[in-house]
């Protein structure tokens, strides 16, 4: 049986952020010809080419500065994290060897990838989507909630 927590449920400001991330990610391609997927522009630092660093590190920096700008105006939500130091650890290493492997994330893949129709992307988007699903069946059903 599934719960939802409908204290949670906030569809407008859901709303509002998934206009926002379309509108920026649009606003990216459009005037900058470049797909704003993280993993890839994150990846880019690590071999810049020339001329690369700058907008890499500003896109980062955006990522990192909205969310400490988003406190001046307004409490961040409390967040319970119920897994364990070593099972966050492990999980973003597979999620940064996926996405490595993919070629790219949800934001390249799924949100760019397919505003743009590209295949390549709807097969990674449901590679990884039904991984996801995969893995929190198992981590809830299967081993016990971890």
């Amino acid at each position: 049986m599934i719960t939802v927590d409908w204290t949670a449920f906030t569809p407008f400001s859901a709303a509002v952020g998934g206009v926002l991330i379309g509108l920026a990610a649009g606003a990216f391609i459009l005037l900058n010809g470049r797909v704003a997927g993280i993993s890839g522009i994150l990846g880019g630092l690590l071999k810049p080419g020339r001329g690369d660093i700058a907008w890499r590190g500003a896109f980062l920096a955006g990522m990192i500065g909205a969310p400490a700008l988003w406190i001046i105006f307004s409490a961040l939500p409390d967040i319970e994290v119920s897994a364990s130091t070593p099972v966050l650890v492990a999980a973003g290493l597979l999620v940064g060897y996926g996405t490595r492997l993919g070629s790219g994330c949800t934001s390249g893949h799924g949100v760019c990838g397919l505003s743009r129709l590209s295949p390549r992307s709807l097969v990674a988007t449901l590679l990884f989507m039904g991984a996801g699903f995969a893995t929190v069946y198992v981590a809830r059903h299967v081993l016990g909630g971890m």
